[in-house]
């Protein structure tokens, strides 16, 4: 194998086991400790240090503690189910330099429909993969 082969074949779409897919799954929504009993906490994750915090003492009908075993995989990190890197495109410039093997484009939720079905056919036609297709546009 030549060394161009090998390289291809490391950035190609990875196929993700179905046993990440079920961890995923699987692994709590971590909320910060009393986020739905007081409407001014977000439910963004943040330690809980009280001495005599239940869910820092992990309490049996607590919320969970984020730990290092509910991590998956480094290979499987930030991809998308399809075994894409996602990215978030909001202008058809942004297009340039992604690898149809690699990347799947996401159109962000603030473009509007003329522009949406514009970045979406130049990515079709890059052979990119679009997560979110715009309403009417024919594959």
């Amino acid at each position: 194998m030549s060394e161009e082969s090998v390289e291809t074949k490391k950035k190609a779409a990875v196929k993700i086991p179905r046993s990440v897919l079920r961890l995923r799954k699987e692994r709590p929504k971590f909320v910060r400790q009393e986020s739905w009993r007081y409407k001014r906490l977000g439910e963004k994750w943040r330690r809980p240090r009280g001495k005599d915090s239940k869910t820092r003492l992990q309490k049996r009908g607590w919320p969970p503690l984020v730990k290092i075993g509910y991590r998956s995989p480094r290979k499987y990190r930030g991809l998308h189910p399809s075994g894409y890197r996602e990215v978030l495109v909001h202008d058809a410039r942004e297009l340039e330099g992604l690898d149809p093997r690699i990347h799947a484009v996401r159109l962000s939720g603030s473009l509007g429909a003329r522009s949406r079905l514009r970045i979406y056919e130049k990515a079709l036609s890059m052979g990119l993969k679009v997560l979110n297709p715009p309403r009417g546009a024919e594959e």
